[in-house]
């Protein structure tokens, strides 16, 4: 048996949206909190970029049964009612920032496994935006994707690794260019030095990317 409930949700926010031009919609990793994701951010010009940061409503202990705590966005287990939930949450975000601001542009960023929740919510999902940045992440491979509006086709897509990354093998995995090319018609990806994180350079090259392309 399986029931709908509510549940209260954790979103954690950096900037002024009344003056920002740009908006970040950014989806933490696995066993991250959108409290300290958000710091990865801080960096950017509060005045021009309003970022927000919802949570994953999965928390756990990270080792053991107590200390810290993080959050995932699901698991293998009930999988696919976690994807709809996941993609009627950020739906909500979304509504909500809408109605109350408008921005220039708004960027939908995902992390490790954020980026393969921000995949599915941008090609399942109802709100629109101009650019995904996927970010040491893979884009789920079974995710279809249909041949007429494929949203994939309408924003820009970056693809950033760094070439330290312990997740992927090889320079071939890290770009995965067959992937990027059935996902999107101009996909780029952006290599930096570093390793499994977001560091303040590359998310400055990501950033002129994004303000570039008016």
């Amino acid at each position: 048996m399986k029931l709908k409930i509510q549940k209260t949700a954790k979103v954690a926010v950096q900037g002024n949206p009344e003056t920002a031009k740009y908006c970040w919609i950014v989806l933490h990793g696995y066993g991250q909190l959108a409290d300290y994701f958000i710091r990865k951010f801080s960096s950017l010009d509060e005045k021009e970029h309003f970022v927000i940061a919802p949570e994953g409503i999965h928390r756990f202990y990270l080792k053991g049964t107590s200390g810290r705590v993080g959050a995932s966005w699901m698991t293998k287990e009930e999988r696919q009612d976690d994807i709809t939930d996941n993609i009627q949450y950020l739906d909500q975000v979304a509504a909500e920032l809408a109605a109350n601001h408008s921005f220039e542009k708004v960027v939908v960023l995902g992390f490790s496994q954020g980026a393969s929740t921000a995949a599915r919510w941008i090609q399942q999902g109802q709100f629109p935006i101009d650019c995904f940045v996927q970010w040491a992440g893979v884009f789920p491979p079974d995710l279809e994707l249909p041949s007429e509006n494929n949203r994939f086709d309408t924003i820009r897509h970056l693809v950033v690794i760094g070439k330290e990354d312990p997740y992927f093998k090889n320079q071939d995995d890290l770009s995965q260019p067959e992937q990027v090319k059935r996902v999107s018609k101009d996909p780029k990806v952006i290599w930096f030095a570093g390793d499994h994180n977001i560091y303040p350079e590359p998310l400055a090259d990501v950033c002129k990317e994004i303000v570039g392309q008016n």
